[in-house]
């Protein structure tokens, strides 16, 4: 049994024609007026990657090169910082240190003058000592000048009774 072909399957010589007749129509048509550009837009979209993707690699150095920058600037501010602080501290403890000295200079002078002033304080009380002791001296002398004892323990028991009398400051 030979296959028999159903004539509505197979096309008509003449269909296959004219369909090829239009695809090439079609394909010249297409070619003359939609290809070129079609092939253009993607060429020039191919060239704007290109360059999109350039610019990127170019930015990206160009971060990178920033970013190098900024670190150096960070380690030089860091540098001065440091050197900021070293100076600060180091001036605070001069300032510490010529503090103490002067306040132990004040010391050093006050403890003088107070050491001056103990001196003549103590001169003055020794001078007034002194006279006081003159005066009971010059007092007690004109008491018993005055009083003329005939004997000798009676003046020695008058004396005894003044110098009990004087009060001493």
């Amino acid at each position: 049994m030979l296959l028999e072909i159903n004539p509505l399957v197979l096309p008509d010589i003449g269909l296959v024609f004219w369909n090829t007749v239009a695809f090439l129509v079609l394909l010249i048509v297409l070619g003359k007026f939609a290809w070129k550009p079609i092939l253009k837009a993607i060429n020039d979209r191919e060239s704007g990657i290109e360059e999109a993707l350039l610019k990127a690699d170019k930015m990206k150095s160009e971060i990178t090169a920033m970013q190098n920058e900024n670190e150096a600037l960070l380690a030089k501010a860091r540098e001065e910082r440091a050197t900021l602080i070293k100076e600060a501290k180091e001036a605070s403890e001069k300032m510490v240190a010529e503090a103490k000295d002067k306040a132990k200079s004040e010391y050093d002078r006050i403890l003088a003058d107070a050491q001056v002033a103990i001196n003549q304080q103590k001169n003055a009380a020794l001078a007034e000592v002194k006279n006081q002791v003159g005066n009971l001296v010059v007092e007690v002398a004109e008491k018993v000048l005055r009083k003329e004892l005939s004997n000798k323990a009676d003046q020695e028991s008058y004396i005894k009774q003044l110098a009990d009398g004087v009060k001493l400051n």
